[in-house]
C-alpha cells in the first residue's frame, strides 16, 4: 500500500501504481523461494548436462513423484517472474522479450549453481524448462501488459 501511494497520489495515477506494485512484489515473494531452493547446497560432486532434452527423456524412465518434483520445482522457478515482468515493464511486452530475459536469468541460476559448488547438476534442460515456463507466465498476464506503441508513450513514461 506503501508503494501504491508514493508512485500515485493521484487519484488517476493510482490502478498504474497498483499495476506496477503488485507485478514488483508478485516478482519477488513468487521467484525468491524458488531461487532458495534451487541454490540450496545438496550432498555430491557438481556435474554438467549440456545435451538439450538430455535430463528430460531420462527423467521419464523415473519414479513418478520424482517427475512431479522435478517437473514442478523447474516450472515454478521462473513462473511469476516471467508473469510481472511485461506487467511492470512495457518494454518487454512481447514473448519473446520475455523468452531473452529468462533464458538469461536460468542460466544465470545454472552458472551460479556451478559455480558455487553446489552438488547439483548444471543442466541446458533446467535453461529451457525454466524459459518455456517464464513465457508461460508472461501469457497468463497478458491481458495487463502495457505497451509503449499502444499508449504512445514511450518504455521510460509508461514504467512511471
Amino acid at each position: 500500500m506503501a508503494l501504491v501511494r508514493l508512485r500515485g497520489p493521484n487519484a488517476a495515477d493510482r490502478p498504474a501504481a497498483w499495476r506496477r506494485s503488485l507485478s514488483e512484489v508478485l516478482a519477488v515473494a513468487g521467484t525468491a523461494p524458488w531461487l532458495w531452493m534451487v541454490l540450496t547446497p545438496k550432498a555430491g560432486d557438481r556435474a554438467v548436462s549440456p545435451v538439450p532434452l538430455r535430463d528430460l527423456l531420462e527423467l521419464l524412465g523415473a519414479r513418478p513423484v520424482a517427475i512431479a518434483v522435478q517437473l514442478t520445482l523447474n516450472l515454478l522457478v521462473l513462473a511469476a517472474f516471467g508473469a510481472a515482468l511485461p506487467v511492470r515493464f512495457a518494454a518487454m511486452a512481447g514473448p519473446a522479450r520475455v523468452a531473452v530475459a529468462a533464458a538469461c536469468a536460468a542460466a544465470s541460476i545454472e552458472l551460479a549453481q556451478y559455480a558455487l559448488h553446489l552438488g547439483r547438476v548444471t543442466s541446458v534442460d533446467d535453461v529451457l524448462v525454466n524459459t518455456a515456463c517464464a513465457v508461460f507466465g508472461a501469457l497468463l498476464t497478458r491481458r495487463w501488459w502495457k505497451s509503449p506503441q499502444v499508449t504512445g508513450k514511450s518504455a521510460e513514461q509508461a514504467d512511471r
